[in-house]
């Protein structure tokens, strides 16, 4: 009877071992779960200063690509702002298409030859930190994006044309 009612010293020693295990394994996955949510916060930083330096290089990859015709791709300055003209023609309407970059923002502004239009009627397609447009002898478009992240991309023409306009 009198062994059931007094722990003895094996025991105490047990429970004191588990419970220190016990905060040891927490501490480690407190550690763990801290480290995982420094290397996640690190790489999605990485992912948006690739994404504002890379993918505005890329959609004006894709609008060259797709209007590149005799004439129609040209450096032009609007407002003091280096601007890329994309001219192209429907139904005996000539368009302009002006990429450019104003306000934070990558901006795309359609409009017909005829029309009156300043640069802050373009829509925003998406942030960025600048973007400028150079055309380098006869046939090849130069496109730098700004900030820390930023890049240059130069593209050939394929088609004859691509002259630098002042406006």
């Amino acid at each position: 009877m009198g062994r059931m009612g007094k722990p003895n010293k094996g025991q105490s020693v047990q429970f004191l071992f588990v419970m220190v295990l016990f905060f040891v394994l927490a501490i480690c996955a407190l550690f763990t779960v801290s480290f995982g949510a420094k290397v996640y916060e690190n790489i999605e930083a990485r992912m948006q200063e690739n994404f504002t330096g890379i993918t505005p290089l890329a959609y004006v990859s894709n609008k060259v690509k797709q209007a590149d015709e005799s004439g129609a791709i040209s450096v032009v300055q609007l407002e003091n702002t280096s601007v890329l003209a994309i001219r192209q023609v429907f139904d005996d309407t000539v368009y302009m298409t002006y990429i450019y970059h104003q306000d934070g923002f990558v901006k795309e502004l359609f409009v017909s030859l005829d029309s009156q239009f300043q640069l802050a009627d373009g829509l925003p397609v998406m942030e960025g930190e600048g973007l400028s447009f150079e055309i380098r002898g006869d046939r090849l478009l130069q496109v730098k994006t700004g900030g820390e992240s930023g890049g240059t991309l130069l593209l050939a023409l394929r088609s004859e044309g691509g002259k630098d306009e002042q406006e």
